[in-house]
C-alpha cells in the first residue's frame, strides 16, 4: 500500500482509461484547465483494456505523472497471464470478447513500459484533511470485485472496517456513483474509457474538495474524440461491439450488472446531468 500524504485542495479522480487514448486526453485537458496539479490526481486502474492505444496510455499516464494503482488487467499483464481476471460470466459474452482485446494489449506492452505497470501500486492511500482515504480497483478483498451503488452497504463496511479509512475511491464496475453513511464515504468516479451505459457517448470523472469543514464531491460529464477511439478500434480489428459502444452510450450486453443497474440502462445516471 503506497502513502503520499497529505492531499490538500481540490482532487481529480478517474478510472477505466481501457486504451481509450482521445479520453484520456480530453481528461488531461480538463485538470489543466481546473488547474489541478498531478500530484492532485488519481486513477482507480484499469488503464489497459478494450480500446486500441494501450502504449499511448501508458505513456502519457507515465510522462503526466500522476498517481495510479493497479487494476485487474494491469495486475495480469504484469504477471504474464493468458487472461483479465475480470470476472466475467465464464462462456459470456464479455468473456469471450475479453480473448480479443486482452491478448492485443498484452502483445503490445514490453520493455519500459511493462516495468512501468509492474510499478504501480495495489493501494493508494493518503490524508486528506481530517480524513485518511484509500484508493481501490475493485474491493480490499478482491481487486476483480464488482461493487455497485446497490451492492449491500455491509458489503462496502467490510471495506472500511479492514482498513480503518473514512473515504474509499474505488472503480472497476464502469458506473459512477457516491453513498455515504455514518460519515463513511465510497465514492466511484466511473470510467473515461467506456461510456456508463446511460445511452450518451460522454464518460465520466470526479471532483472532490473540502469546503467551509465540509466534504464536497460531484460527479461529472467528459466529452471527448469518442469517433476516432472507435475508429481505431475498427482499423485494429477489435470488437465491434465495443466500438459500437463508445458511439451509442450503451452496452453491448448487461451480464455483470445487478438488476437495479440492469434495469437503469439508457437513462441518466444524476437526476441533474
Amino acid at each position: 500500500m503506497k502513502n503520499i500524504s497529505p492531499i490538500h485542495g481540490k482532487i481529480l479522480v478517474f478510472g477505466g482509461v481501457y486504451s481509450n487514448l482521445q479520453a484520456l486526453q480530453a481528461i488531461k485537458s480538463v485538470a489543466q484547465d481546473l488547474n489541478i496539479l498531478p500530484s492532485h490526481i488519481l486513477c482507480t486502474g484499469d488503464i489497459i483494456a478494450y480500446c486500441a492505444r494501450p502504449v499511448e496510455c501508458i505513456e502519457l499516464m507515465r510522462d503526466w505523472g500522476i498517481h495510479s494503482i493497479s487494476g485487474n488487467v494491469e495486475q495480469q499483464i504484469a504477471e504474464g497471464l493468458d487472461d483479465c481476471a475480470c470476472d466475467f460470466t465464464e462462456g459470456g459474452r464479455c468473456d469471450i470478447f475479453s480473448k480479443q482485446w486482452y491478448p492485443y494489449a498484452q502483445s503490445k506492452i514490453k520493455g519500459a513500459n511493462l516495468d512501468w505497470i509492474k510499478s504501480l501500486p495495489e493501494f493508494i492511500t493518503f490524508d486528506y484533511y481530517d480524513k485518511r482515504v484509500v484508493v481501490l480497483h475493485g474491493s480490499y478483498h478482491d481487486t476483480s470485485e464488482f461493487i455497485f451503488a446497490s451492492t449491500d452497504w455491509k458489503t462496502k463496511q467490510s471495506n472500511f472496517d479492514a482498513l480503518n479509512v473514512d473515504i474509499i475511491l474505488s472503480g472497476h464496475c464502469g458506473l459512477p456513483f457516491s453513498q455515504s453513511l455514518n460519515d463513511k464515504y465510497w465514492l466511484n468516479a466511473g470510467v473515461i474509457g467506456m461510456p456508463a451505459n446511460d445511452g450518451g457517448s460522454h464518460v465520466w470523472y470526479m471532483t472532490i474538495e473540502m469546503i467551509d469543514g465540509q466534504l464536497k464531491y460531484e460527479h461529472h460529464k467528459l466529452q471527448y474524440d469518442y469517433e476516432t477511439a472507435a475508429s481505431l478500434m475498427d482499423t485494429a480489428g477489435l470488437v465491434p461491439t465495443y466500438a459500437q459502444t463508445l458511439r451509442s452510450g450503451i452496452w453491448d450486453n448487461m451480464e455483470i450488472l445487478p438488476e437495479v443497474e440492469k434495469n437503469m440502462q439508457g437513462k441518466k445516471i444524476f437526476p441533474a446531468d
